[in-house]
């Protein structure tokens, strides 16, 4: 076998490789005198069949298995020689002239074949001491539990009838049809729909204007849809309701106690806020580690410039591509209507795939250096938890899927891996806790990353998508 590199430009790389046709004989002969042995043919003693016979009844498909053969190992064997890392699976190019083709079947013709593919770029990973980040921590705060506790018992309140007018607190059951220019719209009316005034679960106005109604009564009112509600097709519009009220309920006073705790299955109220505390803390805890992993990633952005293979970075653009326009169709939008253009658009989310990319590599070659690993319990568990997603009576199939195609466990082994390489990194690096309100632990950081440096200008409506996506990284 004949090999010789036809390009070395950057990250590109293509190998020319040729097998003589003797060889490709030598290969097909081997298999026909494996198959002499087998093969049971009327007319023939075992054993006994003649090669040349054989050869014209299984030669071109044998020699095929041949070619695939070589393709498949020769690929693999060439590259580790090389010393390379493919960032992608070798393109493989072959002759496609049919005459050509069937000599090489016949064994006729040397075999040629070229192999085309990027490298990973060799990444030398720096001093991690240099890498310092502020990690914000919430201190969850008595009143905060109690007010929680208070919303978890009020799940479990009882209402008794009444009679009169509702107010505040009263459970309000109703009918309602909401109409936006004359027209109904899709989710916009109900029948015995319970709304409890001053929970805050319909638009804002809504429950307001439900104070004073007694069962029986009827009203019509407007509202308003708030310019950030998220079905972006009733955002901004007024819609006209008519409401029917079918019976007002007042609720129990509300105790916290033992008795409480019981009809929620604890054995006592001090469970009860024991669990809401935890709840709560791992709630703040999980958007402290998203603040000081973004950060991290930030600073690796910085700390590592290279060229990113272009395929790994056409792809991922492609997958986020397809995320926004799929979002954009879904809310009914167009890039206009988030004050950019396409254009602009499609250079943000290239810079970010590139991003996503030169992180990706690095994390992995952070990983491989710390001897980072995923064992199989937890593979096992994070398969269980995917396949929770789906409904119960797809379980299995999905659950055979995963199973069977090693690239789709893949995509569940590389967050958790990403996961253990950010921890041991978190663990490596000079990490300063700083104590922050509430409000400042879940403010969004307005320049952040990838965002902050290209149009700070920039089209303020279009920041909730690429924050978005920052968000996903970070997570």
């Amino acid at each position: 076998m004949q090999v010789s590199e036809t390009l070395n430009s950057g990250l590109k790389r293509e190998i020319k490789v040729t097998v003589p046709a003797k060889d490709m004989e030598a290969r097909l002969m081997e298999r026909l005198q494996d198959a002499k042995n087998k093969v049971r043919l009327k007319g023939f003693r075992p054993g006994k069949v003649p090669l040349q016979h054989l050869r014209r009844m299984y030669g071109k498909s044998f020699m095929a298995e041949v070619v695939n053969e070589i393709l498949n190992d020769s690929s693999r064997s060439i590259i580790s020689e090389r010393g390379e890392k493919p960032a992608m699976q070798p393109e493989i190019s072959m002759t496609e002239d049919e005459k050509e083709a069937e000599k090489v079947l016949a064994g006729a013709a040397d075999f040629e074949f070229s192999m085309s593919y990027e490298v990973i770029p060799p990444i030398e990973i720096k001093d991690l001491a240099t890498i310092t980040i502020t990690r914000p921590v919430y201190d969850v705060p008595e009143e905060e539990v109690e007010d929680q506790v208070k919303r978890v018992a009020d799940s479990v309140r009882t209402y008794e009838p009444k009679e009169g007018k509702a107010g505040k607190g009263d459970k309000v059951t109703l009918d309602y049809v909401g109409k936006i220019d004359g027209e109904p719209f899709e989710g916009g009316s109900a029948t015995d729909s319970e709304v409890v005034i001053g929970h805050g679960q319909f638009i804002p106005g809504f429950e307001d204007e439900l104070s004073g109604l007694k069962a029986g009564d009827t009203k019509t009112f407007k509202i308003t849809f708030p310019e950030s509600y998220a079905a972006q097709h009733l955002a901004g519009k007024e819609a006209e309701f008519e409401v029917t009220v079918k019976q007002v309920s007042s609720a129990e006073e509300l105790t916290i106690d033992d008795e409480l705790a019981k009809k929620l299955g604890l054995e006592s109220a001090e469970k009860l806020r024991e669990i809401v505390r935890g709840q709560l803390e791992s709630q703040y805890g999980q958007m402290t580690r998203q603040k000081a992993k973004r950060q991290l990633l930030d600073a690796l952005d910085e700390a590592y410039k290279f060229e990113a293979p272009s395929k790994l970075v056409q792809a991922e653009f492609d997958n986020i591509w397809s995320q926004v326009t799929r979002d954009l169709q879904t809310a009914g939008r167009t890039f206009e209507d988030e004050e950019t253009t396409e254009e602009e658009a499609r250079e943000e989310y290239q810079r970010l795939a590139e991003r996503r990319v030169r992180l990706g590599l690095v994390l992995a070659q952070i990983g491989e250096e710390a001897n980072v690993q995923i064992s199989d319990d937890e593979m096992q568990r994070a398969l269980i938890e995917t396949i929770r997603r789906y409904p119960a009576r797809q379980q299995q199939e999905i659950y055979d899927f995963y199973r069977q195609n090693p690239q789709a466990l893949a995509s569940i082994r590389a967050p958790l891996f990403e996961e253990k390489v950010v921890d041991h990194l978190l663990g490596q690096i000079a990490v300063t806790d700083k104590k922050v309100s509430r409000e400042e632990l879940l403010a969004e950081d307005e320049e952040d990353g990838e965002e902050k440096k290209p149009k700070e200008t920039a089209k303020k409506k279009a920041a909730p998508k690429k924050k978005a996506a920052k968000k996903e990284e970070a997570e």
